[in-house]
């Protein structure tokens, strides 16, 4: 989760929402780490999941991310938890959760869900205070007219 939480600050420092990702092989190696890019690339799939999930499947060499854990911290949003489920990622490790867009448990469970081809484990609240910290302070600065 340090790496997710630095790559959450570089992506406020870029004016994105503070989100970082990593995947995890078996093994503990990260193969994959993202970062919000929606504002600096004007791209609405530039969630940190998707990009730490593509840079995974060029690693592995396939889309098939079992074996696989995300790392990620903020609860995925229902785009994401969808990316999850399709790429067989059997784990979603989270910092903060997410009440307004959270599909892993808090507003929808789409990763959990009995309907779907595919369920993940959900390991929820890991250094979930440091993970919503970055997320308040980025809003309230925004709120507040200050830069930052």
């Amino acid at each position: 989760m340090d790496r997710a939480l630095e790559l959450a600050r570089e992506a406020a420092a870029d004016g994105d929402i503070p989100v970082g990702a990593l995947v995890v092989d078996a093994a503990g190696v990260i193969i994959g780490a993202g970062r919000n890019t929606r504002e600096r690339d004007g791209d609405p799939t530039g969630h940190a999941e998707l990009v730490a999930m593509r840079a995974a499947a060029e690693a592995k060499g396939e889309w098939r991310l079992t074996g696989c854990t995300l790392v990620v911290t903020l609860e995925p949003c229902p785009m994401c938890a969808g990316a999850v489920v399709a790429s067989r990622v059997p784990r979603v490790v989270l910092g903060a959760w997410d009440p307004k867009m959270g599909a892993c448990g808090s507003v929808w469970d789409v990763v959990r869900d009995r309907r779907s081809i595919h369920r993940a484990e959900v390991v929820g609240g890991v250094r979930e205070g440091e993970a919503a910290r970055l997320l308040l302070d980025f809003f309230e600065g925004r709120r507040d007219g200050s830069p930052r």
